[in-house]
Parts: structure tokens; sequence; C-alpha cells
């Protein structure tokens, strides 16, 4: 495995794509983001971002109403995922669809992240549920975990 850490040439893109989407007014003109780019758009927002507002975008109502009850990024990590880490990187280390990506309205992912955990290096994962609303993605369920690995 190679120790190169493609997450910076992706959080760059990304940033781009996230940037663009809160200049326009008109959501038409918005770009339609991939699963991958939802999934990592609100890790993104919560851990590195540290905005819940900005996170709140990328997934259903349901999860919107969650997060306002927590308000700040420390509390949605410890409360909603499970895991409060510090000086995060991610990238997607599995997604269940590919060839059949425009025939699929149900898609899950698991992000990777890999950080501090209690002042400790930590790798751990997460796991969503997307579903295509019209033509866009939205995070509509973070799926309970099924352990962790430490660093």
């Amino acid at each position: 495995m190679l120790n190169i850490k493609p997450i910076s040439l992706l959080t760059l893109l990304l940033l781009f794509f996230v940037s663009a989407c809160e200049q326009s007014p008109d959501n038409a003109s918005q770009p339609k983001l991939s699963p991958e780019q939802v999934s990592l758009g609100f890790f993104q927002a919560i851990y590195i971002d540290r905005d819940v507002e900005k996170a709140k975008q990328f997934v259903a109502p349901d999860i919107q109403e969650v997060m306002d009850h927590y308000h700040i990024a420390s509390a949605v990590q410890r409360h909603v995922l499970g895991l409060s880490m510090k000086q995060v990187t991610m990238s997607i280390d599995e997604i269940d669809i590919d060839f059949f990506r425009k025939f699929t309205d149900d898609v899950t992912v698991v992000v990777k992240m890999e950080g501090l955990k209690g002042g400790r290096q930590w790798i751990d994962d997460r796991t969503i549920r997307l579903h295509k609303k019209g033509s866009s993605w939205v995070i509509v369920e973070i799926l309970p975990e099924k352990g962790r690995i430490e660093g």
C-alpha cells in the first residue's frame, strides 16, 4: 500500500465544487455531485471545516434536524457520528456501485478517516447510505459501526 495521501488533491477539487455551489443562487446551475463528492463534502465540513451549516447541504432533512440539535461540529462528531477526531484526512474506502451508477437510486459509501483521537493516531471508517433525489445525491442514513481500527 502506498503511503501517498491523495486526499489533498481531492480536497482541493471538492472545495472547488462546494464553493462553486455556494456562489450560485440558482439550483439548476449547480454542478451535480457524485456520491463520493457528497460523502467527502459532508465529512470535510464536519471534521476539517467544523461547519455544521455547510454539512447540512449534503444530508436529508431528518438528519439536518438532528444536526441542528447539536449545533457544533464537535458535538455532531461525538453524538451523530460516534467518532471525535482531529487532524483528519479522509478518502473513499469503498462504494457499492460503479458501472450501473446511472440506474441506481441507493448507494452505500465507506469513508476511511485517519487522524488523532485522544491524542493518538487513529484509523476508522464510517458507512453512509445515499439516495438519489432527482439528479442529486443526499445522505439519508449514517449506519451503525461494526468495529474500529486503531493505528
